[in-house]
């Protein structure tokens, strides 16, 4: 593939994943507001960015097997706890944007247990077993991410029980 078409594909892959997570919080904000129509209309933009982030990225061959994209997704966890987020870390510190810091030190922290959970995931298909059944919840807070049941309280941003959300 040329280079140029590498590169548009790459913007084109982000642009369009942006817009999809943009158009779904504008759609909460609609229904929070008592506008379900605006909501269903951001919901279905949305949706329509989604197949075109999906076009793009199956273009790049950027799905692999389970096997490489556990390996690709440990990776960019990695590289985000140990390079990325700490750097943003520093300039909001820097900058003194305290809600910057806070949102930029708990996508790090949760990093770091997405990275483990691919890292066990990948360790179990390398070494041919079966991978355990688990549940999910995601803290609505801060995103951390837990199997079996949710904590009384996010170890991370100190969230109740009942900020976390099930993951079918």
């Amino acid at each position: 593939m040329e280079i140029k078409t590498e590169e548009n594909l790459q913007k084109a892959f982000s642009g369009e994943s942006k817009a999809n997570h943009r158009y779904l919080l504008f759609a909460e904000k609609a229904d929070e507001e008592g506008f379900p129509q605006i909501a269903r209309l951001f919901r279905a933009a949305a949706d329509a960015e989604a197949v075109h982030a999906r076009n793009h990225f199956n273009a790049m061959g950027g799905v692999g097997s389970t096997k490489e994209n556990l390996m690709a997704a440990s990776m960019g966890e990695h590289s985000e706890f140990t390079g990325m987020y700490p750097a943003f870390i520093d300039d909001a510190e820097r900058e003194r944007n305290a809600m910057g810091m806070r949102t930029f030190q708990y996508a790090n922290e949760v990093e770091k247990v997405h990275y483990k959970y691919f890292e066990e995931t990948l360790a179990s298909v390398k070494d041919g077993q079966q991978v355990a059944d688990k549940t999910y919840f995601v803290c609505q807070v801060c995103g951390n991410t837990v199997t079996g049941e949710p904590p009384e309280k996010c170890p991370i941003c100190g969230a109740p029980r009942t900020r976390f959300k099930q993951v079918d």
